[in-house]
């Protein structure tokens, strides 16, 4: 009888766990499900132009006012360790505005929650510390169940490159990212902050380049974006 207990016991506890992955693998699926049909609508557009974002007064902006403009969409914080790429982002809109270049500034705190306080206190820490006169907008999600969709086309359309090995936080970055999901690669979401997508002055999403990705590589986008007719 006590061997039929332990038995038992180990049936139901094998059963069990085979219960709680079965109902793992079914939220990840419904996960994937339900971001899968909030992209339907945005997988639909052409360009960037139907979509709407809010400035840091919460007024709409309509992203067809930038028709005829490069833009490079950023989303940002101001305590992170590529915080100093507003520094870079500034002298490329600097160089580049008269020819065409806009930069579009997107505070987001799902990173490490680096990009805390107000739209104000953002903006304040920005123009004070690097200067910034590029646009910036409200915070906003750019993943998730939140996340805005903007950002939703912008991945579907563009998605993850992969960060540069050569240099340590781009292989800091692979191996964290790697011990979580092995296959983090193949998913498009946005990886970290300061992750910029490149559009077209037809408001196609042309690039995306990684937080990891060396300023001159960004810059050598830009050039060739302008250049297009």
């Amino acid at each position: 009888n006590k061997s039929q207990n332990v038995y038992m016991l180990h049936s139901l506890e094998v059963k069990k766990r085979l219960w709680i992955s079965m109902i793992k693998q079914m939220k990840k699926l419904f996960s994937l499900l339900f971001l899968a049909l909030m992209a339907l609508p945005t997988m639909a557009q052409k360009n960037i132009y139907k979509f709407s974002v809010k400035d840091g007064n919460e007024h709409t902006v309509k992203l067809k006012d930038y028709k005829g403009k490069v833009l490079l969409i950023v989303n940002t914080a101001t305590k992170c360790g590529f915080t100093p790429q507003y520094e870079a982002l500034q002298k490329l809109y600097d160089t580049y505005k008269n020819q065409g270049l806009v930069i579009l500034d997107f505070p987001c705190n799902q990173f490490g929650a680096q990009a805390p306080g107000s739209f104000r206190d953002i903006h304040t820490f920005c123009t004070g510390n690097y200067g910034t006169t590029f646009p910036q907008f409200a915070k906003i999600n750019v993943n998730g169940r939140n996340e805005s969709p903007l950002y939703t086309y912008l991945k579907a359309q563009q998605p993850f490159k992969g960060f540069d090995m050569n240099n340590n936080i781009g292989k800091f970055l692979d191996e964290k990212f790697r011990a979580e999901n092995p296959d983090y690669a193949k998913d498009p979401s946005i990886k970290w902050n300061f992750t910029k997508f490149l559009i077209d002055r037809q408001g196609h999403v042309i690039d995306r380049f990684e937080p990891t990705t060396d300023m001159k590589d960004v810059e050598a986008g830009i050039k060739a974006a302008l250049k297009m007719k």
